[in-house]
C-alpha cells in the first residue's frame, strides 16, 4: 500500500480541516496540518485519500441481521432499522461493515444523503477524490478489556469494551462515562473495568477535575495526551480495516484507481524519458564499441604484417602467428624473439599511429624500423620497453614528410 493522505473534515463551517500523510502502517510521515481544503490538494496528488467526517453526524449501530443475506444485505438493512430511525430511510445512506470473528451482530453506519453529498462536494471542489470515508469516531481504538473515551473540543466519545462508539456533548461527561461501564457493573457500589482516556491538552485542562472525580467508577483511568491532535491516533486504525467505509452503494468510487491518469501522467512522462535516455545511451555505447573494434582490427592487421613480412592475408591471424611463434620458440637462436615482440606490443599500445616498417632479429637483439607521428612517440616506446625490463636504444631518427622515422634496438637487459 502506498502513502495515504488522511483528511479530517471540520464539524462546523467556521473551523478548519486537518490532514496528515501516513505510510502503509498508518504511521505519520509528516506532521498534521490545518487549513482550508484547497491547501490539501497538493498533498493528495498521487496518494490514496481517506476522508474522516464528523462522527456527530453518523449513527453507528450493530443490529442482528441474517448471516446468509449476502449481496441482498444492502437492501435488507434500511427496512430492518426503519423503526429505530426518525428520518425517512429514502433520505438516509446505509453503509455496512464486516463482522469480526464469531460476532453475531453486523456493524452499520447511517448518515443523511444530504451530508454525504455535501462532504463529497466539498473535497471534490478542492480537486480531491477520496478512496475511503469513515466517521472519525469509528476509528477510536477498541480495547477488549477496557473502556475507551476521547475528549475532542466540546464532544466526548465513549466506547465500552466490545461496544460501539457513542458520541455525546462534553458537558454530559458524567453520563458519558457511565455508558462506558458494562451494564452488569452499573451500580453505585460496583467499580467498572479500567478506562483509557485520549484528550488534547486544552480539553484536559478544562475537564481534568471532573475526570478525577469519576476515578472511583473505574479500576483506573489512564490519560493519554494527544500532543499532535487526534489524527495520528485515528490514522493508526486504518490498516486494520475495522471501520465502516461510507463510500458504498451509490457512493462507491467509480474506479479502484481514483487517482487516475492525471496523477500518474508526470511519472509516465518521466519513465518514457528514462527509457529514451537508456536506449540512446546503449546506442551510443554500441557505436563506440564498433569504432574501437575497427581500431583493434586495424592494429591487429598492422601487427600481423609487421611480425610476418610477406604475408598479406590476415585471415585467422592469431592462429597463424601462434604457429609462427611456436616455430620461433623451437629455434635456439630465436628464443628471445617472442618476449621481445610481446614487450613491443605493450609499448606500442601507448603510442597510437606508430607503424612497424621493418623488423630483424639476430644474436638475441631485435632491430626495428618504425614510422611515427613524431619523435616523442618513438621515445615513449623506448621508455616503456625500458620500464618493462628491456634494454631499448633509439639508434637513428629523422623527419620524413609530416612524420618521423627511427630505429630502435631491443635486447634483454644485461646482454
Amino acid at each position: 500500500m502506498a502513502d495515504s493522505l488522511v483528511l479530517r473534515l471540520p464539524r462546523g463551517p467556521d473551523k478548519a480541516a486537518s490532514w496528515m500523510v501516513v505510510d502503509a502502517r498508518g504511521a505519520a510521515i509528516e506532521a498534521p496540518v490545518s487549513g482550508p481544503l484547497s491547501l490539501a490538494t497538493t498533498a493528495a496528488a498521487g496518494r490514496h485519500v481517506c476522508v474522516l467526517v464528523p462522527g456527530t453526524d453518523v449513527l453507528l449501530m450493530e443490529p442482528e441481521l441474517p448471516v446468509k443475506a449476502g449481496a441482498k444485505l444492502q437492501q435488507i438493512v434500511p427496512y430492518a432499522l426503519e423503526e429505530q430511525l426518525a428520518e425517512d430511510i429514502d433520505d438516509l445512506h446505509f453503509a455496512i461493515g464486516r463482522r469480526v470473528g464469531d460476532a453475531t451482530r453486523t456493524p452499520v453506519a447511517v448518515v443523511a444523503r444530504s451530508l454525504m453529498d455535501e462532504w463529497l462536494g466539498a473535497v471534490q471542489a478542492a480537486g480531491i477524490v477520496p478512496e475511503t470515508m469513515y466517521a472519525d469516531v469509528d476509528l477510536l481504538p477498541a480495547n477488549p478489556g477496557q473502556a475507551v473515551a476521547w475528549l475532542d473540543g466540546d464532544m466526548v466519545v465513549v466506547r465500552a469494551a466490545g461496544g460501539v462508539p457513542v458520541t455525546m456533548p462534553a458537558d454530559a461527561l458524567e453520563e458519558a462515562f457511565a455508558l462506558a461501564r458494562p451494564a452488569e457493573q452499573f451500580t453505585v457500589e460496583a467499580r467498572g473495568s479500567g478506562l483509557i482516556l485520549y484528550t488534547g491538552a486544552a480539553e484536559w485542562q478544562e475537564y481534568s477535575q471532573r475526570v478525577e472525580a469519576m476515578r472511583e467508577l473505574f479500576d483506573g483511568i489512564k490519560v493519554q495526551l494527544l500532543s499532535d491532535g487526534p489524527l495520528p491516533l485515528l490514522a493508526q486504525q486504518l490498516p486494520a480495516g475495522l471501520g465502516i467505509n461510507l463510500l458504498q452503494a451509490s457512493y462507491a468510487p467509480q474506479t479502484s484507481h481514483p487517482v487516475g491518469w492525471r496523477a500518474w501522467r508526470v511519472a509516465a512522462v518521466l519513465l518514457a524519458c528514462l527509457v529514451g535516455l537508456h536506449v540512446a545511451g546503449k546506442a551510443t555505447e554500441l557505436l563506440v564499441l564498433k569504432k574501437r573494434e575497427r581500431t583493434i582490427d586495424t592494429s591487429i592487421d598492422e601487427a600481423f604484417r609487421a611480425a610476418m613480412p610477406g604475408e598479406h592475408n590476415t585471415t585467422d591471424a592469431r592462429r597463424r602467428m601462434e604457429q609462427r611463434l611456436v616455430t620461433v620458440r623451437g629455434g635456439g637462436e630465436f628464443s628471445g624473439l617472442l618476449p621481445a615482440l610481446g614487450a613491443l606490443v605493450v609499448a606500442r599500445s601507448g603510442a597510437p599511429g606508430t607503424v612497424v616498417q621493418a623488423l630483424s632479429f639476430r644474436e638475441g637483439a631485435v632491430d626495428l624500423k618504425l614510422a611515427a607521428p613524431n619523435a616523442e612517440s618513438l621515445d615513449h616506446i623506448s621508455r616503456s620497453l625500458r620500464s618493462n625490463g628491456w634494454q631499448a636504444d633509439l639508434t637513428a631518427g629523422n623527419v620524413v614528410g609530416s612524420g618521423y622515422e627511427g630505429r630502435i634496438q631491443i635486447r634483454p637487459k644485461g646482454s
